[in-house]
């Protein structure tokens, strides 16, 4: 295991306060803020308005919207303390519109990575979609109905990335 993912393995990438089960949000604005809003809670963001403005504006300039069903916001952003991973899994019934050509989504992913990290935001990005692809992966996040259980399928997906 490499330094890196040793470090981030121990860190976590995401915690059960960072996952929000059975999520209502209006837009996938709506969705980024209510997850940025659990990173700021834990003290990884310091900014809430301005990192959201980043994460914002970086979906305006490309659709994050994965196939089936996934959205993936995320911004590089010196608000950011240490790389992060916020999970909404969408209350049945409601999905959200990421601009994935497939339709909406019910697992959002928000990601966010310290501006002076570009290799490891690219990575885990990378590294976190690969999985993403994967429908048993996405159907493993949407029937876990557990925080605890959500942070670790995440973090394990995480794990074994090399440099």
């Amino acid at each position: 295991m490499s330094e890196l993912s040793l470090e981030l393995h121990e860190a976590g990438l995401t915690t059960p306060d960072l996952v929000i089960l059975e999520m209502e949000a209006e837009s996938k604005e709506d969705a980024s803020a209510q997850l940025a809003a659990r990173m700021h809670a834990a003290g990884r963001i310091t900014d809430l308005d301005a990192f959201l403005e980043q994460v914002n504006s970086r979906e305006h300039q490309m659709a994050t919207g994965l196939p089936g069903g996934v959205g993936l916001p995320h911004a590089r952003s010196e608000y950011v303390c240490q790389t992060s991973i916020g999970v909404g899994v969408t209350k049945y019934g409601h999905s959200l519109d990421f601009g994935a050509v497939d339709g909406p989504a019910t697992l959002v992913l928000l990601i966010a990575t310290p501006a002076s990290s570009f290799s490891e935001h690219l990575e885990v990005l990378a590294t976190i979609a690969r999985s993403l692809f994967k429908e048993n992966f996405r159907d493993s996040l949407r029937r876990a109905h557990d925080a605890e259980v959500i942070a670790e399928l995440i973090n394990s997906s995480l794990v074994f990335f090399d440099h």
